[in-house]
């Protein structure tokens, strides 16, 4: 099989010939630029810098020569701008503060304080305030919470829907012209367009804004769900009529050279549960999510991707109610997320991405053995009758031992034969 034969045998619940792998392909199946950069190292490629294509989370571009070292099924597709909305173009370097030299966007533009904290801006605009930090000693942003005071009795949905409007021609070049060259790849394609993130927290705050307006504190937004569920609903109905037009004027132009879209980053689960109950993700979350689902399930031969970390067992009958074709990152340490029951239950109607190994405990902390271990045991349970492609539970994160990496990508590479 070709790589894309494989995903989509995989995607399709049929058996592959062996199973598919992807790292690099999301924002949510990447790797830390500091780990791309010992992979180059350990196979031996061209010395060059790693290029950040996502500064918020340091994730780091895997060329060509690596995807092919690595044995990587999938080929990505972004958008022009960085979560920060400045272009991926212009490279120029930059020197982590752990000492890496990478390269980064031209507009990339950072201030040290005199806590060696790494503040970076919206547009790479400097002279507004900043919309992320990175902590001495960080590795990646977390997002600063810029909140207007809330009037609740002047509360205007078109303020948490500034950053969503129709798409223009520069964008629709862009996915135009890299789809193409992602199918030239051979490898099976998934998509991030945008505009479909169902308040997805990490976008809540708009990193990408110079001043956010709307409810864009994180507390204030899950608050929000509960307190001001009408207002939420309604940013929700008018996110999705924005994002179907563009759905539409996309796929005009990107056809079937994309294989796969990934939907929304929404987190439901924390480490033992979940953020609301089925009923309130019933209400709230699944009719908007069905429109978008059926939309391109209708009018495109498109899958569609859905991320969510933590404790979602008991919302994947509506996972797969709501349309989702995939589920990542399957994180299997949390509260009663069992791969076996996750299989034996769900794995007939919907596809796990993600879950080979875990990257919270065994990945950075385990030996190579106990990370061959439990490679072996999940591609074991996930692979039978296809509906699994291999990742790690979430991006690989920075300093990951490079022998425990390779260790994994090993037992995928054994247990395929």
């Amino acid at each position: 099989m070709t790589s894309k034969e494989r995903v989509m045998a995989s995607v399709n619940h049929k058996q592959p010939d062996r199973i598919p792998v992807d790292f690099g392909g999301t924002a949510v199946t990447g790797i830390h630029a500091s780990v791309v950069a010992s992979l180059r190292d350990h196979y031996n490629l061209e010395k060059r810098e790693v290029k950040i294509h996502e500064p918020f989370q340091c994730l780091g571009i895997l060329d060509e020569d690596l995807q092919d070292a690595m044995g990587i099924d999938v080929q990505s597709v972004i958008g022009r701008e960085t979560f920060f909305g400045f272009t991926n173009e212009d490279w120029k370097p930059w020197t982590m503060p752990d000492g890496l030299e990478v390269l980064v966007p031209g507009n990339f533009n950072i201030t040290v304080n005199e806590d060696n904290k790494t503040f970076i801006y919206p547009e790479g605009d400097l002279g507004a305030s900043p919309s992320a930090v990175m902590p001495e000693g960080g590795y990646f942003f977390d997002a600063i919470e810029r909140q207007d005071p809330i009037d609740d009795d002047n509360l205007n949905v078109k303020d948490n829907l500034e950053e969503f409007g129709p798409i223009g021609e520069i964008d629709l070049d862009h996915f135009s012209i890299q789809s193409g060259r992602a199918r030239a790849t051979e490898r099976a394609v998934i998509a991030t367009f945008g505009g479909t993130s169902l308040g997805d927290i990490a976008c809540v705050p708009a990193v990408q804004l110079k001043h956010p307006k709307g409810i864009r504190s994180v507390t204030e937004w899950y608050m929000s769900t509960v307190m001001r569920r009408d207002y939420v609903y309604e940013v929700f109905e008018r996110q999705v009529d924005i994002a179907l037009k563009n759905l539409d004027l996309i796929w005009s132009r990107v056809g079937n050279n994309v294989d796969m879209v990934f939907i929304c980053g929404t987190d439901f689960g924390t480490q033992t549960g979940t953020f609301c109950s089925p009923d309130s993700y019933t209400d709230l979350w699944m009719p908007h999510y069905k429109r978008i689902n059926n939309w391109i399930h209708n009018n495109t031969t498109w899958k569609t991707f859905k991320h969510s970390c933590g404790s979602v067992i008991t919302l994947m009958d509506q996972f797969i109610e709501s349309g989702f074709d995939i589920i990542n990152p399957v994180q299997c340490s949390a509260t009663g997320m069992d791969p076996k029951v996750l299989k034996e239950e769900y794995g007939k109607d919907i596809v796990f991405w993600g879950g080979g190994v875990d990257t919270q405990h065994t990945l950075p902390f385990g030996t190579p053995e106990e990370v061959r271990t439990e490679v072996l045991d999940r591609c074991e349970i996930f692979s039978k009758d296809g509906g699994f492609v291999f990742n790690t539970i979430h991006n690989t994160q920075a300093k990951t031992p490079i022998e425990n990496f390779i260790a994994m990508i090993d037992a995928v590479k054994e247990f395929n034969g």
